[in-house]
């Protein structure tokens, strides 16, 4: 899922750069960007960003998932982003947290607030 907020920066960087068939292409033209080079990437990022916790590429997919979980987009559309044939691999993707577990309601709570919100008006 491409963010729509970076296709026209991604364009413009493709045209710079004159890739042929990839946006970030590999050693050689036309060939897409390495592995290596895309988890060597990820660990000088971290080192810039002075973070200490260990992550890897594989750790973005799953903060985009835990993301969109937290933000409300069903479980089965996130299944579909993600490639998974089973939700129970989505599910182990999906990791809350203390915040967004502390955001839920429970649907007599919402009732009540609602019931005393109309009283007042």
């Amino acid at each position: 899922m491409l963010p729509y907020s970076i296709i026209q920066s991604l364009r413009v960087y493709k045209e710079m750069y004159k890739g042929k068939q990839y946006v970030f292409e590999g050693q050689f033209a036309g060939e897409p960007y390495s592995t290596t080079s895309v988890q060597t990437v990820m660990r000088q990022a971290l080192v810039k960003s002075g973070l200490s916790k260990k992550a890897t590429v594989h750790t973005l997919r799953h903060s985009f998932a835990t993301h969109l979980l937290e933000n409300g987009t069903d479980i089965r559309y996130i299944q579909q982003f993600l490639g998974h044939s089973s939700i129970k691999t989505t599910t182990i993707y999906t990791h809350l947290t203390k915040s967004a577990v502390d955001k839920i309601k429970s649907p007599l709570d919402i009732l009540v607030d609602e019931t005393n919100r109309k009283k007042l008006e």
